[in-house]
């Protein structure tokens, strides 16, 4: 649990880390903006690695895109979450301890989370950035789906529908930038998180 005593600990107050929200409907780039960030030499940056019960996609490895764990083995970490939340049938959490050694080392951590776990961690850590990814429209998110070709029909449906209930919650966030060209968003999100503190050349006493 993220408690008042963890915040004093490693909030901004006490460390130079900040903890970064990046949220947005399925489709909307979110990963691929971060491994962009990630990327750049300009910014002090980690991800965190969330827990999740769903099955491996194609190509993602366990333990560097997510911990993959059996709904038990969830049940028995759920108390060391910093936020939790079900996500198309799926549970997903965050770690906190991970968190917390980023952030003491100075580090901006990403959590690339759903927006249910973007309110918990707003009410958790309140200095937390929160940022949620747009899409031009429904109709290109639903084209990006159908592209992956990871997911059939009524998967579709549900991530679509999804996609609605999380836009209405976009207003909540700190900052909204529009996928709609990747390089561009890249620049608008990495300019952003400099000016919170995220630049490599911050000062880490």
């Amino acid at each position: 649990m993220w408690n008042d005593e963890d915040q004093a600990e490693t909030g901004t107050a006490a460390t130079p880390g900040r903890l970064v929200v990046i949220s947005g409907p399925s489709g909307s780039g979110k990963s691929t903006l971060v491994r962009r960030l990630l990327a750049r030499p300009d910014l002090r940056l980690t991800v965190s690695v969330s827990a999740t019960t769903r099955s491996p996609r194609p190509g993602e490895v366990p333990g560097r895109d997510y911990l993959f764990l059996t709904p038990e083995e969830f049940a028995r970490i759920r108390h060391d979450l910093l936020e939790s939340a079900v996500v198309h049938g799926y549970l997903y959490g965050t770690p906190a301890e991970p968190v917390r050694r980023a952030m003491a080392q100075g580090l901006c951590v990403v959590l690339v989370i759903d927006v249910q776990g973007g309110v918990q961690v707003r009410e958790r850590v309140p200095d937390a950035l929160l940022v949620f990814i747009q899409v031009p429209s429904l109709d290109v998110l639903e084209t990006r789906l159908r592209a992956r070709g990871t997911d059939d029909e009524a998967t579709i449906a549900r991530r679509l529908a999804a996609a609605r209930r999380e836009i209405a919650r976009a207003p909540y966030y700190d900052l909204q930038v529009i996928n709609d060209n990747l390089d561009r968003a890249v620049e608008e999100l990495a300019s952003t998180l400099i000016q919170n503190g995220c630049g490599a050349s911050k000062s880490h006493d």
